[in-house]
This record gives C-alpha cells, sequence and structure tokens, in this order.
C-alpha cells in the first residue's frame, strides 16, 4: 500500500517546499494537508486512523502536538520547526514527537530516515493494537464489521438499522455512517433497503455545496451502509427559539433555495425539508440531508405507496398532510414555515395532535409577521399559500425575490 501522509501546517511556503520533498522520495505517497487557520481544530474523535505518519508544522505549535498525543492510537509524529531552535525541538519530543526536523531548508535524507523511523514505530503501534484484540472491534458497528470505517460511536439507532459516527481511513476524515442491518427479501425490510438505496442514488450524483456530500455506498449479504459528509456544527435547529438578524434569515433561505433549486432540476422532491434536515458547516454554510423520503418525479411506481403521508406534520404541504399528489412547490411549502420560524422563533401552526397541526396547515390563516419584519411577508404568503398554484411555482422564483429582499437590507 502507498504511504499515507497527514502535514498540518499553516506557512504555505514552507509546506509547500515540504511537499516538494515528499513527492521528490515517495512519488506514490497520499499526502492529505490540514490547515489550523482555515479548518480549525481536528474533529475531538478524529485519530488519523488511516495515515501512517503525521508531519507537524511549528506554526501549529505545541499544543496541537500536546493534544496530538493524547489521542490513543494516533500515529507517530514528526515536529518541523523553521526557527531551529533546540529548545523548541527537545520540548517537542519531551510532548511525544517521534522525530523532529529544524531549519528553513529541509534536509531531504534527513526527513527520510525520520519518516522511516516513524513508520516502524506506526508498525509496532499496529501490532500492539492486534494484541490488545482491538484490530477488529473498531470496525464493528452493532453486528457487522465495515473495514476502513473506525466506529466512533452510535448517533441514532432504529428497527432496520442504525446511524454512526466513523473516521474513513480512506478519507482520512470523519464521516456519518448510515447501516442497514440487514436486507430481508420481503415485507418492511425491503421497503427499507429499497428507501435506502435510493437514497444514496438521489444524491450521489448531485454536486452542490449546499447538499450533502455522499462519499461511499457498500452492499454485503447482510448489510449496506452510505459513508457521508459529517457535520460537527449539527443542524439548523440549534439557530431555532431565537430571533435572529434579517440578513441571516436571508442568508440561510438563500442557501436552502439554491439546493431545492438543483434537486427540483434534476426531478428529486425532498418530502421531509425540516431543521433537523438541514446542516451547519464550520463556514457557515447549510446542506440539506436525509433524502430517504425523497422520490424523483419521473418515476410512476411509488416505493411508499399512494395516499402514504411523509414528512413532520409542522412543516407539510396541506397538499402533503393530505396524501395528496405533490410536487416541486410542497417543498416550497416547508421552505415557507422554516422562515417564519427563523424570523420570529417559534412555529407557525401549533395543536395537541398531529392531525390538529396537518388541519391548520391546509385552513388556517397565513400568519401575519409584526411591523418590523413586514418586509418578509409578500415572501411568507408566496410560500405559505394554501393552494400550490397560488405559491411560488419554483425554487428559482423564490431566490428571485430573496435577491430583491437582500437589497433592502444593504
Amino acid at each position: 500500500m502507498p504511504l499515507r501522509l497527514l502535514v498540518i501546517d499553516e506557512d504555505t511556503d514552507f509546506r509547500e517546499q515540504l511537499l516538494a520533498r515528499l513527492r521528490q522520495r515517495w512519488p506514490d505517497a497520499r499526502i492529505s494537508c490540514y490547515l489550523p487557520l482555515g479548518q480549525g481544530s481536528l474533529p475531538p474523535d478524529f485519530v488519523a486512523a488511516g495515515f501512517d505518519v503525521v508531519l507537524l508544522g511549528d506554526a501549529a505549535g505545541l499544543p496541537w502536538l500536546e493534544d496530538i498525543k493524547s489521542r490513543d492510537g494516533f500515529p507517530p509524529v514528526i515536529f518541523l520547526t523553521r526557527t531551529g531552535s533546540e529548545q523548541l525541538a527537545v520540548a517537542a519530543i519531551k510532548a511525544g514527537a517521534s522525530d523532529y526536523q529544524s531549519g528553513q531548508t529541509l534536509d531531504p535524507h534527513v526527513l527520510e530516515r525520520s519518516i522511516h523511523g516513524a513508520l516502524m514505530e506506526r508498525k509496532r503501534q499496529r501490532v500492539m493494537e492486534q494484541r490488545k484484540g482491538l484490530g477488529n472491534e473498531v470496525y464493528r458497528f452493532g453486528t457487522v464489521h465495515i473495514r476502513g470505517q473506525r466506529c466512533v460511536r452510535e448517533l441514532a439507532a432504529g428497527t432496520l438499522g442504525s446511524v454512526y459516527l466513523a473516521e474513513s481511513e480512506s478519507l482520512g476524515a470523519m464521516v456519518v455512517l448510515k447501516v442497514l442491518r440487514q436486507v430481508p427479501d420481503i415485507g418492511e425490510g425491503q421497503g427499507a433497503f429499497d428507501r435506502f438505496l435510493q437514497e444514496y442514488e438521489v444524491i450521489s450524483g448531485i454536486e452542490h455545496t449546499n447538499v450533502v456530500r455522499i462519499h461511499e455506498l457498500g452492499v454485503a449479504d447482510d448489510h449496506a451502509y452510505i459513508a457521508m459528509e459529517y457535520f460537527p456544527a449539527g443542524d439548523l435547529r440549534k439557530q431555532m427559539g431565537v430571533r435572529m438578524s434579517p440578513a441571516r434569515v436571508l442568508f440561510y433561505v438563500g442557501q436552502i433555495a439554491a439546493a431545492l433549486t438543483v434537486i427540483h432540476r434534476e426531478g428529486v422532491l425532498h418530502r421531509d425539508l425540516k431543521p433537523g434536515n438541514i446542516m451547519l458547516r464550520g463556514d457557515g454554510s447549510l446542506a440539506l440531508i436525509d433524502f430517504g423520503m425523497a422520490k424523483e418525479l419521473a418515476v410512476k411506481a411509488e416505493i411508499t405507496g399512494r395516499g402514504t403521508i411523509f414528512g413532520t406534520p409542522y412543516y407539510m404541504s396541506p397538499e402533503q398532510g393530505h396524501g395528496k399528489t405533490v410536487d416541486e412547490r410542497s417543498d416550497l411549502y416547508s421552505l415557507g414555515i422554516i422562515l417564519y420560524e427563523l424570523l420570529t422563533g417559534k412555529k407557525p401552526f401549533l395543536a395537541d395532535t398531529p392531525l390538529g397541526v396537518i388541519y391548520l396547515h391546509g385552513n388556517a390563516d397565513i400568519p401575519r409577521l409584526p411591523g418590523e419584519l413586514h418586509r418578509f411577508q409578500a415572501l411568507l404568503d408566496g410560500l405559505l399559500a394554501k393552494q400550490p398554484e397560488q405559491r411560488f411555482q419554483s425554487a428559482e422564483q423564490v431566490l428571485d425575490a430573496l435577491g430583491e429582499l437582500q437589497e433592502q437590507f444593504v
């Protein structure tokens, strides 16, 4: 297998010099770079399981080294210091570095010896893990083993499957792993498996910053799994309950509408658009997830059967709540509910039962926004109209309306 190296450093010039040295000696090596200032701290559960050696620049500093060495199973670290400070180098060794390199110019022969020494240390580390019986257990997800995916913890569990936080050794990154534990031939399990594969098929072909990235699909005799993008910042629910600035609301709703534009153009409905299915990244961008209820418009044979109600009642369009045929405008209605909640900090329709909420969606008046938010009323009316033909007819129209609103807040 090719050598896998993780370079953690912020200095562009120094990093490029290092990469040139590494590629000259190991042209087939797989090298990943992590920029501390741009990407922030390493995820808490990340142990670089798929890497052989880590090269840590002193721009990150000793605190990064100390954090890394506190994580069980992290690969050996070679500390790189530009200053040539022996004091810093000694401190790095005391903090657990396998070796260090000092000086602005990297000696390729010295670097090679350091990496070979670290590789020997990594081999010993893995042998010890095997002796402790950790070799296979780290790949266990419930009753199944998935090689190359290191299980961190279970996030959610259902009757037929579970969702886990995992570390992908091939990607060198944290992922969310949806695992269907069994693939029955008939009954509820078969429908679940069909929806599971549909989720992958729906989003694997869509590349857009506001749609979750799918990394891998795996299917075996007794299980299937999807590895997808991990969002450490959580979902949009964390932003709910507190009113936010109009500019922030426009920023969020614009991203959701952009995602709907893309999926609708591909002939896909989401059908369960809600804050829990809208994830936040560290840079503030949003991404839609959970397309298990999505439906391709061109497909006549519905996996779920006609008349079946899907979605969350609080965010469900009147036609969806009554089991009628839905189209893109149903997703736009759900976006309107989210818009209202972002603006006011509360849901527009509340009742004691789900059926009560569904009734209100179909019969209650569209709520009026308070005075300072009146500029959003036309947008809200165009999203929450009871009849689909009275709503915005496409996500593109919503984006146009948002653009006009944004000019008012400049």
